[in-house]
């Protein structure tokens, strides 16, 4: 794929036909995401398609939502996989899309489901895998070993997720992830290491490990690391140097996100133990706080017209506030607050309501984003935890829970279950999942699955044939010698 330099910030969009990877400026709401990628369709022949890559967490502009159509609502074991393979390590983070590449994150060698027999940390690896987009085989896996000693698998919160629950970004040229206190690596999209940075080596107290994504804006990389150092760091996404870092801050795992101010510039916002808080993204200073909850930050901040819209975890507290605000402005631009939260995923905003489902109680909400209004909570019976985000695709919510399927809503004020669809895979679904040319990109700890209509029949009709099935399990990266293979 020709490489072109592309200012960070905005969106990667790609023809289906040619495979072109080009750069759309970003809209000036979350809202006019849909509206981008449609008036990029028209001036294609209407058969073709322009595929916005997802290259960081929740997608373009951190939003969760897919202007693609022909997203499946229905799949089975059987029925709508295009394909599955078994990834060489466990794992939380979500992939990311580009071009006809598929990256994410995984682990192996400690802490690989079994609580009681977790194995030993000197074996702990960190990955990260390049995919093939077409058919799921593995294209690249790089290594590196862990920095002890890690977060005890036996102790805490951390056997929830492991230790590769961040999910990996790129800017179209370098693949960066970050894995807690083992630091942050950036390989060419080749799979050559460019650089490693240590940004903190602690571990959280209470054993819940590490879980923020990285994100970019310009050159930098900016890599929430309170769990690590108490501090937001700034990269160069060019040397893995240190720019800025913002120091004494509590304990967040919320991916931090660039924020566009109603009258014009960009802040950074970050949710944290007990406040929100709001930085130039260019140099780390502080610009404003917001008191929240005196509790851990999970969910990750949303935001539409320079309102941004914060949920706390677990303690029950969503709140609205205007951004661009200096000082404390925990009197003076606080738009609402609701005693609710989704405790884990990130809300998604979307046409003037917010939607989540609550973590442990399988409840979906919608919230009138203008007032906070609740506008209904109903409880998604059978569904067990959700720990990841929505998305919405085709003009339909997709909630992916832990072990009981992914349920698909309707969206919009009235509450509606569309359908649930279950792989018979037993492995836990932690991951945010992706929309990629119409199709479902699915995350387990132990499987990457591809959801879609096969693609060599008609319109409208369904796949029930054999899975196309890739097998690189754990085992089989298991020692070094295996591992190196794939160098």
């Amino acid at each position: 794929m020709r490489q072109e330099t592309i200012k960070l910030g905005t969106s990667l969009c790609r023809e289906a036909r040619t495979g072109r990877t080009f750069a759309v400026p970003p809209p000036k709401s979350t809202s006019s995401v849909l509206a981008m990628v449609c008036v990029l369709s028209a001036v294609s022949v209407s058969s073709q398609v322009v595929a916005v890559d997802w290259t960081r967490f929740r997608g373009p502009l951190a939003a969760g939502v897919s202007s693609d159509t022909g997203v499946p609502v229905r799949w089975s074991a059987d029925e709508n996989i295009v394909w599955k393979t078994a990834m060489p390590g466990f794992g939380a983070s979500s992939p990311i899309t580009l071009g006809d590449k598929v990256f994410l994150t995984c682990y192996s060698g400690y802490g690989l489901e079994d609580k009681k027999q977790p194995g030993r940390q000197e074996d702990l690896r960190h990955h990260v895998v390049c995919i093939s987009r077409e058919d799921g085989k593995i294209l690249w896996l790089r290594n590196t070993e862990a920095r002890l000693p890690e977060s005890d698998y036996q102790r805490g919160f951390v056997h929830l997720h492991g230790y590769a629950s961040g999910t990996p970004t790129t800017d179209g040229q370098t693949v960066y992830a970050f894995f807690g206190r083992s630091g942050v690596v950036a390989y060419t999209l080749s799979g050559e290491l460019l650089w490693q940075a240590d940004v903190g080596s602690k571990t959280h107290h209470l054993g819940y490990g590490s879980g923020a994504s990285p994100i970019l804006y310009k050159n930098l990389l900016i890599v929430n690391a309170t769990i690590e150092s108490d501090s937001l760091v700034a990269l160069n996404t060019r040397t893995g140097r240190e720019v800025w870092r913002a120091e004494g801050i509590g304990d967040s795992w919320s991916t931090p996100l660039v924020v566009d101010l109603s009258g014009g510039g960009r802040e950074l916002v970050v949710s944290v133990d007990g406040k929100v808080l709001g930085f130039d993204p260019g140099t780390g200073e502080k610009l404003w706080e917001c008191a929240s909850v005196s509790h851990n930050g999970r969910p990750s901040v949303v935001a539409d017209n320079g309102i941004v819209y914060v949920a706390s975890g677990p303690y029950p507290l969503t709140i609205a506030i205007r951004a661009g605000g200096r000082g404390d402005v925990t009197g003076s631009h606080v738009l609402w607050r609701l005693r609710r939260t989704p405790t884990v995923g990130t809300p998604l905003y979307h046409d003037g309501y917010l939607y989540w489902v609550e973590a442990h109680r399988a409840v979906a909400v919608c919230i009138k984003a203008e007032t906070g209004e609740a506008i209904y909570e109903k409880r998604l019976s059978g569904a067990g935890w959700v720990y990841a985000s929505l998305i919405l695709a085709d003009g339909k919510l997709y909630a992916v829970t832990r072990q009981r399927g992914t349920i698909v809503l309707a969206v919009g004020p009235e509450f509606e279950e569309l359908a649930r669809n279950d792989l018979g895979d037993r492995s836990i679904f932690n991951a945010t999942p992706v929309v990629s040319n119409g199709e479902l990109l699915l995350r387990s700890n132990r499987y990457l699955y591809c959801i879609g209509r096969d693609r060599s029949l008609a319109p409208g009709a369904k796949n029930t044939g054999p899975i196309p099935f890739v097998d690189y399990g754990p085992a089989a990266y298991m020692t070094s010698k295996a591992s190196d293979e794939m160098r």
